[in-house]
Parts: structure tokens; C-alpha cells; sequence
């Protein structure tokens, strides 16, 4: 298919125009006109790009893309390798960050509440990324949540506060979002689940009384692009669609 075509649907299903980002959503590097083969990863990594490369990709689709605001515009040292070997490579980068994280059904906050067991029961914060629901098999104890997590994304968490404490309402945001945990606490959440952790969280989770769970960055947002490469298989069956895996414990 021709490449402004798949990006002219990404765009319509994802809607970026309606996000204030902190990087370029849809195309962010243009390379062939015509798109058969997609590598789908989290984060545009040399290495992801280099197995895109040996798969004879056309495009590479990820949530974490390039161009952030604030980082140094100059392409040098590892940013340098990576749009070298992209561009020699004649492949498309498209990327999708907060519009994938926010999908109501593609998205990586609602394939964590497929993949954990979560019902959707609502979606507060900036532009509805804080979500909550209850653990539809019903509650357990906060050790036993983060052993149902570590199963689903391949990862053991951190947790920290109460791990004995009775869990059946549940808040998360994938990511790095773990400074909501107080506004999870308001909305009587029980357990909050984000990717990552900060030195203050530790305190805010046992003070506030509610365990917290960091997951990881990649992890708790590696299932949103799956899930647009299975809507993509399902809109373009001609499309050969490959996830790559990404090793990182953060």
C-alpha cells in the first residue's frame, strides 16, 4: 500500500491532531513510497531499527519515536547512528505516543486492563489516561496482583507499600506516570500501577496507604502497538506486520 495511505489511517484511528504532544505524531521520517513490510517495536532503539533492517522492512511503527521537545536538535553520536541507518536503510519511522497510550481500544491502558484482568470503570487526568476499574476475578492481596503482573508482562514489579493489603479497585496509567498515585488514592483505588518510580513514591505510597506497582516503561507499553499491528492485519491482510521485542528493565 502506499505510504501516505497508512498513514492517513493510522491518523484518522489513533487522532493525533487532538494531543498537544511532546514529539511528532504519524510520519517522522519518510522513506519508501509503498509499504508492504512493518516492523512494530516501543521505542525507535538502533537496534530495533537494525532488525527492521534485516527483516526488509518498509516502515518502522513504535509508540516512542524521535524528536523530543528539548532534546539537542543536532544528529550526532547515537541519534546520528540511528537516523543513518534508518535513512540508508530507505525505511518510514512513524511513531504514536500519547494517542496510542489514550486509544480507547488499541490503546496500551486499555490493553493493560485486557491482559491484567481489569474492568474500565473510569478515566480522569489529562486527556483521560488515569484509569481505574476492579480486578473482575475479584480481590486479592497486593503480592499476589503484582504475581498476576508479572505473568502478564514478563516482568516482576517493584512494589512498594503494604503487599498483604486487599486489592479490588485498581488504578494505573502505563509509562512514567507515577506521580498520580495521590490522585488514584482520592478516587479510592486500593493499588496503583505505573511503569516507573521516583525516590518520593516510596513515601507517597505508604502514607498515602496505597501499595504502588512499577511495572516498567517498556513493559507496562509494549501491548497498544500489538494491538495496532492486529488492527492493521485486520484492515490490510496484504500487510506483513512482525513484533520486536525490546529487553530493557526500566
Amino acid at each position: 500500500m502506499k505510504t501516505r495511505d497508512l498513514i492517513a489511517y493510522l491518523d484518522e484511528l489513533l487522532v493525533p491532531g487532538e494531543f498537544k504532544d511532546y514529539a511528532p505524531n504519524g510520519l517522522q521520517v519518510e522513506g519508501r513510497g509503498e509499504v508492504n513490510r512493518i516492523v512494530l517495536g516501543v521505542s525507535a532503539s538502533l537496534g530495533l531499527i537494525e532488525a527492521a533492517r534485516e527483516r526488509r522492512a518498509d516502515a518502522v511503527l513504535v509508540h516512542h519515536g524521535w524528536f523530543w521537545r528539548g532534546e539537542d536538535a543536532r544528529i550526532t553520536g547515537v541519534k546520528g547512528r540511528r537516523v543513518r541507518t534508518l535513512i540508508e536503510s530507505e525505511m518510514n519511522l512513524i511513531a504514536y505516543h500519547l494517542p496510542l497510550d489514550a486509544h480507547a481500544e488499541v490503546g496500551n491502558n486499555a490493553e493493560l486492563a485486557r491482559v491484567l484482568g481489569l474492568s474500565i470503570e473510569s478515566r480522569t487526568g489529562e486527556y483521560g489516561l488515569l484509569h481505574t476499574g476492579s480486578i473482575l476475578s475479584g480481590p486479592m492481596r497486593a503480592d499476589a496482583f503484582a504475581a498476576r503482573v508479572t505473568e502478564a508482562l514478563g516482568r516482576a514489579p517493584l512494589l512498594v507499600g503494604d503487599a498483604g493489603k486487599t486489592v479490588a479497585r485498581v488504578g494505573w496509567c502505563s509509562g512514567a506516570a507515577q506521580d498520580w498515585i495521590g490522585e488514584a488514592a482520592a478516587l479510592g483505588c486500593d493499588l496503583y500501577l505505573s511503569g516507573e518510580i521516583r525516590e518520593h513514591t516510596t513515601f507517597e505510597a505508604v502514607e498515602l496507604g496505597i501499595p504502588y506497582l512499577a511495572a516498567g516503561h517498556t513493559a507496562t507499553e509494549q501491548f497498544g502497538i500489538q494491538a495496532l499491528g492486529r488492527r492493521l492485519s485486520e484492515a490490510f491482510p496484504d500487510l506483513t506486520i512482525e513484533f520486536v521485542p525490546q529487553e530493557n528493565p526500566a
